[in-house]
């Protein structure tokens, strides 16, 4: 599909969907959600070998969104791209709908499989990867992973795996806003010298602001230049990003939506 230079209105939109769906469904995770959608928009707009309108294409880059939480973000996407009618946004988290509050497959176009247990997506990823490379298949496979979930054994396994079978058709892109839950990563289980311990496992690694947009292209590029590793995006990236009050402000942001004064306030600065 032709690519798209715009993925600053690109994130924008999406943004804007994702605030006005967990609104009305009164579902959760928005601050996860918008720390990660200037990955989206990047690796769907301008990174990602895909067809809205041939979602089935065998020779497409799978997507898997590891932090399942951040569902609406993903379906926002996809129907900003063309998958689906936008209209169907409106149904996010409504009885009976099949847009779930983690992402699911079951009957939505451009989904490659439901999660929402964390730490399971990048061995869902090397799995992928591995049998593309078995059956010499040219496609990526690009895992949007929170930074919780390297507490996860499950996890590091896949990274060891991925090296040892030397799987440089995978991207592991890592959403760093340095929270989890109710309060910080490092106070939960220390990450750092995160770099560091990705490049001792033998991968590439690329860190990089995760809300620049031609950083994050330019990051992209350059890891996938390597025939020879998996490759890391260690993406730094704000908790709530686009909304000044919902910036790393956990406590209140990763288990509610905005309602009345807040929602009016969050869409206004989203539109400026």
């Amino acid at each position: 599909m032709n690519k798209i230079t715009d993925t600053e209105s690109l994130s924008k939109a999406i943004r804007l969907h994702a605030l006005e769906m967990t609104h009305r469904g009164k579902s959760s995770h928005i601050a996860s959600i918008f720390s990660s959608v200037d990955l989206l928009a990047v690796l769907y707009g301008r990174i990602m070998n895909h067809d809205p309108k041939n979602p089935k294409w065998p020779d497409r880059d799978r997507f898997i969104l590891s932090k399942g939480h951040a569902g609406a973000g993903v379906y926002a996407t996809l129907a900003e791209m063309g998958y689906f009618p936008k209209e169907k946004l409106k149904t996010h988290y409504q009885d009976g709908s099949d847009l779930s509050g983690h992402v699911s497959h079951k009957g939505i176009s451009g989904v490659e499989v439901s999660t929402g247990s964390l730490g399971h997506g990048l061995s869902i990823g090397a799995g992928m990867a591995y049998y593309a490379k078995l059956e010499e298949k040219k496609y990526r496979v690009f895992v949007l992973l929170s930074d919780g979930e390297f507490n996860e054994g499950s996890t590091w396994e896949a990274i060891l795996f991925s090296a040892k079978y030397k799987l440089n058709n995978l991207v592991a892109v890592i959403d760093y806003n340095k929270y989890q839950s109710l309060g910080l990563t490092e106070e939960t289980i220390g990450l750092e010298p995160f770099e560091k311990k990705l490049l001792s496992f033998n991968w590439i690694v690329e860190v990089v602001n995760g809300h620049d947009h031609n950083a994050l292209e330019n990051a992209f590029n350059n890891i996938l230049m390597d025939k020879e590793k998996p490759k890391a995006i260690l993406a730094k990236t704000i908790k709530g990003k686009g909304v000044s009050f919902m910036e790393n402000d956990p406590i209140l942001w990763h288990y509610r939506s905005a309602q009345g004064e807040e929602y009016d306030r969050a869409k206004e600065e989203l539109r400026n």
